[in-house]
C-alpha cells in the first residue's frame, strides 16, 4: 500500500480530493500536524463526496508521532517541494512508501529541508507558475508510484 502525508494542510478541498484519490487507488492518508480545517467539515464531505467514509486515513498531531507509529526508513520517505533538486521522474517508488506534501501555503516545513535533503523531489514546470495545486500535486505523484508499483508488475 502506497501512502499519501499531508502536513499542515490549509485548504479542505484539497484535502478531501486527495482523500478521494486515496479511496479510488487504495492509498492510506496520514493528515499531520497543525489542519486549517475540520476534519467534520462539510467541506471535506464536499470534496471527498461519499467516499469519506471509505477513507483510510490516520490522523498524527506532529511530525514526531507520525515517525514514531510508523517508523519509515529514509528510503520510503519521498517529500514533494517546488525547492526539490530531483525530478519525481527520477524517483524510484516502491510498495509502501510515503509520499510526502507541505501546506499550500508555504511547503514543507523550514528544518525539512535541510534534515530531508536528499530525499527532495519537484514535478518540473515549464509555465511561468510558483506551483502546481496540492491535490493536482499529489495526484499526478501518487498515479506514477502506482504506475511504477501495481500496474508495471
Amino acid at each position: 500500500m502506497l501512502n499519501i502525508v499531508l502536513i499542515n494542510p490549509e485548504i479542505p478541498f484539497n484535502t478531501g480530493n486527495i482523500g478521494r484519490s486515496c479511496v479510488a487507488t487504495g492509498t492510506r492518508l496520514h493528515l499531520v500536524g497543525k489542519l486549517g480545517f475540520k476534519i467534520e467539515s462539510k467541506e471535506i464531505r464536499r470534496s471527498g463526496l461519499d467516499y469519506w467514509p471509505n477513507l483510510d486515513y490516520k490522523r498524527y498531531e506532529t511530525w514526531e508521532e507520525f515517525l514514531a507509529e510508523n517508523n519509515p526508513s529514509q528510503d520510503q520517505l519521498f517529500f514533494m517541494s517546488t525547492k526539490g533538486t530531483k525530478s519525481y521522474f527520477d524517483a524510484q517508488f516502491k510498495d509502501g512508501d510515503f509520499l510526502c506534501f507541505g501546506a499550500e501555503s508555504c511547503g514543507l516545513p523550514k528544518e525539512f529541508y535541510t534534515t530531508y535533503q536528499g530525499r527532495l523531489f519537484t514535478i518540473p514546470m515549464t509555465g511561468p507558475v510558483r506551483s502546481l495545486n496540492l491535490s493536482s500535486s499529489a495526484a499526478i505523484t501518487l498515479f506514477e508510484a502506482l504506475r511504477q508499483t501495481k500496474y508495471s508488475k
